[in-house]
């Protein structure tokens, strides 16, 4: 199958963006609402990936520092080439904003391997929503997709 990725406005498209983001995170990883719409999307670059029928499959978020978040797909587009697409496009924006690294808040099970393919560990391990999270960065330069999975 392929995917297209679009960049969105936030205003215009969030009750799509929503749905997918709730469709995922909030019904079926049941993380609480609050926690999932943090107040960061009103300032944040938005990406809506869409299959070859145009219909939106995932969405996911640039933060103003670099974060790259709530990368959210139906279940039935959880593959390699899905992820690739979208977080090409992120770490795509990215580029453009003149940022030269990104970040992302890891599950602590998948840090091993996010390490492996060159992120680095920043500051301590916190909690989100009752889930043990590192924050890692990369440079843009050395970005690779194979460690990607699910990103909240």
């Amino acid at each position: 199958m392929n995917y297209h990725v679009d960049r969105v406005n936030w205003y215009q498209t969030q009750k799509q963006l929503k749905q997918i983001r709730e469709r995922v995170f909030v019904y079926e990883f049941h993380m609480p609402m609050e926690v999932e719409f943090d107040g960061l999307d009103s300032h944040s670059e938005h990406v809506i990936i869409s299959d070859d029928q145009d219909e939106p499959v995932g969405t996911g978020r640039l933060c103003p520092d670099g974060l790259i978040s709530r990368i959210a797909l139906l279940q039935a587009h959880r593959n390699r080439s899905a992820y690739s697409s979208l977080l090409n496009y992120l770490v795509h924006l990215a580029k453009e904003k003149g940022l030269h690294d990104i970040f992302v808040n890891c599950v602590l099970q998948e840090v091993p391997s996010f390490v492996e393919n060159g992120f680095l560990k920043q500051g301590c391990v916190f909690m989100e929503a009752g889930i043990p999270r590192q924050k890692l960065k990369c440079p843009i330069s050395s970005f690779k997709t194979d460690p990607f999975t699910m990103l909240h």
